[in-house]
């Protein structure tokens, strides 16, 4: 049929066009609910409306700039329901939520992770894990020399292990007193010809500590010490365990 520009109307002689109606939850009415709320909470004003999210046929989400003290970049997220073939609009969440820009907490760290080099201080205790793959119980797999096992091993349970001692190797060579550093690069000579050199032997009571949370590096008197001795014992638990009760169990009883 040619369009001759007028409109189809039904037997009745109404329009056979329908505007489709807006869903209740994208309409105006819904943001004033959405923002009401919010005000109503009392726990700072809404701002601007900032869009709406997570849209589905029966619920979807304002977002509003969060005017609160103390939370900038953070905004409120209101999650309204309306049942299908209804209008009439309810709230189902109300969230204060960090936005992009929102100044958030850093992610937790596990408390053996968070120790750094140099925090270590006079009295505190720092025992290696059990399982310390820096240390061993191997003779084969201790990093001493062959040579000096016998003497200087003999009064210690654990031993520094080669993966120990490669990952101090790995420190110094990378480290401040190291070849690469501003010092060595400029120099005109290295430590191996100068008088002041002092190679360590197993002959004098000093020693570098291999330690990258205590003394890393530095030459030690034997009789020094401190709480990251590598047999410093774990520390006590705080409580027992106790034993959940079985409600289930069955219990005998003489009669």
């Amino acid at each position: 049929m040619r369009n001759n520009g007028t409109v189809p109307h039904d037997a009745n002689g109404r329009s056979n066009t329908s505007k489709k109606p807006r869903q209740p939850l994208l309409s105006k009415l819904a943001t004033t609910i959405a923002r009401n709320a919010i005000n109503e909470l009392d726990d700072g004003r809404a701002g601007r409306h900032l869009g709406v999210t997570h849209i589905k046929s029966t619920t979807a989400t304002h977002r509003f700039a969060a005017d609160v003290p103390g939370y900038p970049g953070w905004e409120w997220n209101v999650v309204l329901a309306c049942a299908r073939g209804s209008h009439w609009i309810t709230v189902s969440e109300l969230a204060l939520v960090p936005g992009g820009t929102a100044l958030k907490a850093p992610e937790w760290v596990p408390y053996q992770q968070r120790i750094q080099p140099g925090d270590l201080g006079p009295g505190d205790i720092m025992p290696a894990p059990i399982d310390d793959s820096r240390l061993t119980t191997d003779p084969d797999e201790a990093a001493i020399i062959q040579q000096h096992k016998a003497s200087t091993s003999s009064n210690r349970p654990r031993m520094l292990s080669k993966t120990g001692l490669s990952q101090a190797l790995q420190r110094w060579e990378t480290g401040e007193h190291g070849p690469q550093s501003p010092y060595a690069r400029q120099a005109a000579f290295t430590c191996v010809t100068c008088a002041f050199y002092l190679p360590l032997a197993t002959t004098i009571d000093v020693g570098v500590c291999a330690n990258e949370y205590s003394a890393d590096g530095t030459i030690v008197a034997a009789t020094y010490g401190c709480g990251a001795h590598s047999e410093t014992p774990q520390p006590e638990p705080l409580g027992t365990t106790a034993e959940p009760f079985d409600d289930d169990k069955t219990i005998p009883i003489d009669i």
